[in-house]
């Protein structure tokens, strides 16, 4: 069965199963070879909203050792919806590039009295971006790996009204419909999927296993 996707957006293919290790291992190396010097290796994790990002960013933290993840929904929260790559970039990336610690409080966190504070280890071998827009055009000149999750539309809408009212996701259904509203057009006009290295299937359509393998497609021709 055909993904339902954004008019936009061609769909991927064509879709294998691989195991995590070898993903990561392939991510790893190709940020390897686009790096300067010693800094740690950028991956993004792109997608929209509820197409299994974040899960997937996770699963590969788990398999990279010493890694990290920062969250583009921290970077944003309280400031700007999409207009935070300012923030990602002098706050995370460029510290990151210089081999340097990061211990980014974005300026919105001490308004709204948000406690905490966004770390990562000087040296980090790889650092995971994941997020709407983690691989956006204003950074991808610091991305080592860009990953595309593609998934279909219905089932991202409906893994995101279940999540209304719970913990990370939208308070209410209107917000959810606000965000849309944003992330859609935002998405149509800088396309990631066609600088992504990789796509991933976030609503997989083969038979693969879920507890140590991914369903991958190439890149979409360039």
């Amino acid at each position: 069965m055909a993904l339902r996707l954004a008019s936009e957006e061609p769909e991927g293919g064509p879709w294998r199963a691989e195991p995590l290790t070898v993903v990561a291992e392939a991510l790893v190396r190709l940020g390897t070879g686009r790096r300067t010097g010693d800094a740690s290796i950028v991956l993004a994790v792109d997608g929209r909203s509820s197409s299994g990002k974040t899960t997937l960013a996770a699963r590969l933290q788990d398999e990279i050792a010493g890694s990290a993840v920062v969250h583009t929904d921290d970077i944003a929260w309280g400031h700007s919806r999409f207009g935070w790559a300012g923030l990602l970039i002098d706050g995370v990336l460029v510290p990151v590039h210089r081999d340097e610690p990061v211990s980014f409080r974005p300026p919105r966190w001490a308004e709204h009295g948000r406690e905490g504070i966004i770390q990562v280890p000087a040296r980090c071998p790889v650092l995971i971006i994941e997020g709407v827009g983690a691989g956006r055009c204003e950074v991808s000149h610091l991305i080592g790996a860009l990953v595309w999750v593609q998934a279909d539309q219905q089932e991202t809408e409906r893994r995101s009204l279940a999540r209304v009212g719970q913990p990370g996701g939208p308070r209410t259904v209107r917000d959810h419909r606000e965000w849309m509203a944003e992330e859609n057009p935002f998405l149509a006009t800088q396309r990631p999927w066609e600088r992504a290295d990789m796509l991933v299937a976030g609503t997989p359509q083969i038979p693969f296993d879920p507890a140590s393998e991914l369903v991958v497609a190439p890149p979409l021709t360039r």
